[in-house]
């Protein structure tokens, strides 16, 4: 076991859905476990703080996948000297991480990039959101000169593209440097939709929680009110009923399915293919209202709590699920087979936005994103959770890493999901759907979900009231964001759109 050659103390967590151990270390033992970690070839999942001054100081949290589980580690920074190690070297994604830890608790890493993330020149230097001491207060918004890095020489030309869209998707700014149409870098300033949903959760009951845990990004708000609740359980002690468990499982591969067919008729109306986007809509439309007629919601919001769920499915339920996925799995295979004989589409999917595998273990993609490069990351299979170590998931990789890959991707997921629904529909017991959950005071929990984009993590804490004292969700838009500054280099800017539509991160995600 990795984590036992470590000189730290580890506990395992009782009562979670996963293997869970947790850990105090001191600056040196957190860097040095780190270390072991990435030369292990594994990855860090989360990093982030909160304000335990009264106690210890500075509490910095890192996340760790191994084959053994879930390990977290804290460091407490004190308060005259809030240092954490510099992860950045190791894991680039949390060199974003690292930033918004920074601008929210003070705390700063020894080293790595000093810019601001989430500061967008409002905030008073001296203001941490999630310091306890930190008054509730608006600011006056004001123009930054943002230093962003620039690329000289003879030619070179920089193109801003946001925050505002012509669109209607989420504000972002981007920075091309182009000689010509070529992209020479990209870099990426997001922080724009910032919520304040990290401070919003202190103080709230656990129920309370799971329905902000699920607007956290409406995309994914089954996996994130699932990995919320598994979270939660753990805080309260109570087990699952097998039949909210199968429940789970099934409005997940949904959601994912749900999510595959937009994504997948956006990017044939992005080479022109507006058939393809007609068509995917059309089949995605209907999903979308079957759930509205069998769990009250297009998005299947709320129907995930702590202690179950909150919609059930009647003997007619499962024969309409069953019919649709018939029905769509057949127009499906018909669409694929359109767009791999479409010489258009084809031509402006293949060798479009690559990520080698090399690139994308360097720098820590996972979901789908990571498994068109060749990483082989997928909770459902890695560390199943009941019932998908009964369902066993097939792993879909491909390992061109570009819009084409990410495109089979996604039909061999919906394949693969269509397969899950079935099974869960055979196999699901009756029963009970949900059980009561009582929050017990000064208690930890954590959650991980393997979510349609990645992984989607919770972490989450009482206090002597039992109210939430703080909760961090985690999406896997962290990890993949860097990903796309690299796909889009050597490409030209008309690709853009495109390479970003195959990747489809969240803003929403990374801006709590």
């Amino acid at each position: 076991m990795l984590f036992l050659d470590q000189p730290i103390e580890f506990t395992r967590l009782a009562g979670s859905a996963f293997p869970v151990y947790t850990a105090r270390a001191g600056f040196e033992e957190m860097n040095e476990f780190a270390c072991a970690v990435r030369e292990a070839g594994r990855r860090l999942v989360a990093l982030w703080g909160g304000d335990e001054r009264e106690a210890r100081g500075i509490a910095v949290h890192a996340a760790f996948d191994l084959p053994e589980g879930l390990v977290c580690i804290t460091l407490f920074c004190p308060d005259d000297a809030p240092f954490f190690p510099d992860f950045s070297g190791l894991f680039p994604a949390a060199g974003r991480m690292q930033r918004a830890l920074r601008d929210m608790t003070g705390a700063k890493p020894q080293g790595g990039d000093v810019r601001p993330w989430l500061r967008h020149a409002n905030w008073p230097d001296n203001y941490f959101p999630l310091r306890s001491s930190t008054p509730d207060e608006r600011f006056e918004a004001r123009n930054e000169n943002y230093p962003f890095v620039r690329v000289g020489g003879d030619g070179v030309h920089e193109i801003a593209v946001g925050p505002i869209h012509a669109g209607i998707i989420e504000p972002g700014h981007f920075r091309f440097s182009v000689m010509g149409e070529s992209v020479l870098r990209l870099e990426e300033r997001l922080g724009w939709k910032h919520k304040g949903i990290e401070r919003r959760f202190a103080g709230m009951s656990l129920a309370e929680g799971v329905r902000l845990a699920g607007r956290v990004s409406g995309d994914s708000t089954v996996a994130y009110a699932c990995a919320y609740s598994q979270a939660a359980e753990t805080v309260c002690s109570v087990d699952l009923p097998s039949r909210a468990a199968w429940l789970r499982a099934l409005f997940l591969e949904r959601e994912r399915i749900a999510n595959h067919l937009g994504d997948l008729g956006y990017l044939g109306n992005d080479v022109a293919l507006s058939f393809g986007l007609m068509q995917f809509m059309r089949i995605k439309e209907d999903w979308l209202r079957l759930n509205a007629r069998l769990f009250g919601h297009r998005f299947m919001m709320d129907c995930v709590v702590p202690g179950g769920v909150t919609a059930d499915l009647d003997e007619a339920g499962v024969k309409e699920i069953a019919g649709q996925c018939q029905a769509a799995e057949r127009d499906i295979h018909h669409l694929k087979h359109v767009y791999e004989e479409h010489a258009g589409l084809q031509d402006r999917f293949l060798t479009t936005g690559r990520i080698t595998p090399e690139l994308a273990r360097q720098l820590g993609g996972v979901g789908i994103a990571g498994r068109a490069s060749g990483q082989r990351w997928d909770l459902r299979s890695d560390h199943p959770v009941f019932p998908y170590d009964d369902l066993k998931p097939a792993l879909a990789v491909e390992l061109h890493g570009d819009v084409a890959a990410r495109a089979r991707i996604r039909f061999s997921e919906i394949d693969e999901s269509l397969r899950l629904i079935r099974d869960v529909l055979r196999a699901m017991p009756p029963g009970e759907i949900r059980t009561a959950a009582r929050s017990e005071p000064c208690k930890q929990g954590f959650g991980w979900i393997e979510g349609w984009r990645g992984d989607i993590f919770i972490a989450l804490e009482t206090g002597e009231d039992g109210k939430i004292r703080r909760c961090h969700p985690r999406d896997p838009s962290w990890q993949n964001w860097p990903l796309l500054e690299h796909a889009i280099i050597d490409n030209i800017v008309p690709d853009f759109p495109l390479i970003n539509k195959s990747f489809n991160l969240s803003y929403a995600g990374v801006d709590l």
